[in-house]
């Protein structure tokens, strides 16, 4: 471990682009999320936000209730392991689980599976028959409706996700029949990134009553109720994360009325956050590569763009976002923010109020923790990853880089790895 005085100090020992997460920032968010729930709600995280193993270890360490594992893919798998989540504590969900991805999880210990179809339910049970065990299956369910308003929704609509809501009776019997699974719970996950309190606590009791519904028409008793997230915070912007202080009763009512034995554990309760809890810790530094004027108009180019800060490009959350820039200097006027690839698409903001920026300076940009360089472009253009620091208490605890590394495989055969 080492000191550091500030970011900027940080920024010229490992260079940039660099991330630097405080896991102080983790360490409250954790209490603060846990604080705004029930007494003995779990919280599952969401490693799609950021799989970095110092950042989900501090998430299930130290003092508090610790977080368990939702993950999608063997990678993640491998980085909730490696940050000492017990297999016990993971829920492995997604709606393409490949045949090959199942047997791994479950040869590695996993049990608990969100099963998105009949299909994917029949797969789980397949591949946990061959381990000769039964495998723990929350059914999600894709509600017809939907109660608040959300930037983006997972429900009330065709999609991938989930057994459509007025199809469980009549599959019910097809449900409870799969071999090699036991029907544990129900999993609904509707929104993100809710726009303020009366929306998340309006949908988690819209959930709440479909999952009331939902356990009826199959038969079961549920043993474990995961209601989803929406847990709102800013992302690349100034802000705070939204405050729940009306959340705990409302969630107790709501689930008193469903579910009455539900403080008894019968079932237990359970919610999800990526954002919330990591979004905060996490700081990107970027310089100044050049500044230009085309047509009046100023372009400021740093060397972080949307292959490190992408924003979940991949999956149609294009960037730019309002992002607002720390830094030295009274604002000057407005400019665009681009980043180093040859793309008009790479730009991070556009004409916001900027000091005077020069080659070289250091910018900062705020809430990076979530969706980061594994939601980027990283491998666009063939442009090294950022460096990563976690940092607790004014300390540095490590520095580390993703590198990218062509393989060769097999030329003939299946090869590892294809989840067949």
């Amino acid at each position: 471990m080492s000191r550091y005085e500030t970011l900027e100090d940080l920024a010229g020992r490992y260079g940039t682009p660099l991330y630097v997460y405080d896991l102080d920032r983790i360490d409250a968010a954790r209490r603060d999320l846990f604080g705004w729930l029930p007494e003995g709600v779990d919280v599952y995280y969401a490693f799609k936000a950021n799989p970095h193993v110092d950042l989900v270890r501090a998430l299930r360490e130290g003092d508090g209730p610790a977080c368990k594992a939702e993950i999608s893919s063997t990678g993640e798998l491998a980085a909730a392991l490696a940050g000492g989540y017990p297999p016990a504590d993971i829920l492995y969900t997604g709606p393409g689980k490949t045949p090959g991805e199942l047997r791994e999880a479950i040869a590695r210990g996993v049990r608990t599976f969100s099963a998105e179809s009949s299909g994917d339910l029949e797969h789980i049970g397949a591949a946990a028959r061959a381990h000769g065990v039964v495998a723990d299956c929350l059914l999600r369910i894709n509600s017809a409706t939907a109660s608040a308003s959300t930037g983006i929704r997972m429900t009330g609509k065709p999609t991938q996700f989930g057994i459509d809501s007025e199809t469980v009776a009549g599959l019910a019997p097809r449900l409870r029949s799969v071999p090699g699974t036991s029907i544990a719970g129900l999993h609904l996950f509707s929104q993100s990134n809710a726009k303020d309190e009366d929306a998340l606590i309006e949908e988690f009791r819209h959930t709440i009553e479909v999952a009331a519904r939902a356990e009826a028409e199959l038969g079961v008793s549920v043993r474990l109720l995961d209601i989803g997230g929406g847990f709102a915070a800013p992302y690349g912007r100034h802000g705070a994360r939204d405050a729940y202080p009306r959340l705990r009763g409302e969630l107790e009512a709501a689930l008193d009325l469903r579910f009455p034995r539900w403080r008894q554990g019968e079932p237990r309760i359970a919610v999800e956050s990526g954002r919330y809890l990591v979004g905060d810790s996490g700081t990107l530094l970027a310089s100044v590569s050049n500044v230009k004027t085309s047509r009046d108009r100023r372009f400021v180019i740093l060397d972080a763009g949307i292959n490190t800060f992408g924003g979940m490009s991949g999956l149609g959350r294009i960037l730019p976002v309002s992002v607002r820039v720390e830094g030295a200097g009274e604002v000057t006027g407005k400019g665009t923010l681009a980043g180093p690839l040859c793309t008009p698409g790479d730009l991070l903001a556009r004409e916001v109020e900027l000091p005077e920026l020069g080659e070289g300076d250091v910018v900062a940009i705020p809430h990076t923790g979530a969706y980061g360089p594994t939601a980027s472009l990283l491998m666009f253009l063939g442009r090294p990853a950022p460096a990563e620091a976690v940092v607790r208490g004014g300390r540095v605890l490590s520095v580390s880089r993703i590198e990218h590394i062509r393989s060769p495989l097999p030329l003939e055969g299946r090869c590892a790895g294809q989840g067949r």
